[in-house]
């Protein structure tokens, strides 16, 4: 496990959504991979399918004018198996320095050669954080 390798990876997502970069973004996921929220999941099985949901999500983003993306909590655990569970509690804040959204997002990732990458992603109320048995510093770049 490489405590590193994670952190790298969130560094390199915060700044992709930042920047509203879908190449950087896509290098962050596995294919395919799923993203669960309250209202739908998605099941992203081709390049097509990552670029209509992000850019998507990426819309809502502009249009909620997100001047900052905060990381409040994070913690991961590995399991036997070599997954790698991580929890985020994160704030989206608007250009009135105001938080717009705030949830917790479990995600499994997969170690691949060069890192970690994103299989799954579900996204919940900030009230079902879970803490996981290592804490997980991430600076943002």
């Amino acid at each position: 496990m490489n405590e590193q390798a994670l952190i790298s990876l969130f560094q390199t997502y915060i700044a992709a959504f930042k920047q509203y970069d879908l190449a950087v973004l896509q290098k962050c996921y596995a294919m395919p991979c799923s993203l669960h929220t309250p209202e739908k999941i998605a099941y992203l099985a081709s390049e097509h399918d990552f670029e209509q949901e992000f850019i998507d999500i990426f819309t809502v983003l502009q249009h909620a004018n997100t001047q900052e993306i905060q990381i409040t909590k994070a913690s991961y655990d590995q399991s036997i198996h070599g997954l790698i569970n991580v929890c985020i509690d994160w704030a989206f804040i608007d250009d009135s320095g105001e938080v717009f959204a705030d949830f917790c997002a479990f995600y499994q990732l997969v170690d691949v050669k060069l890192g970690y990458k994103i299989v799954s992603v579900v996204s919940h109320e900030l009230s079902n954080s879970v803490a996981l048995k290592n804490d997980l510093i991430i600076t943002q770049k």
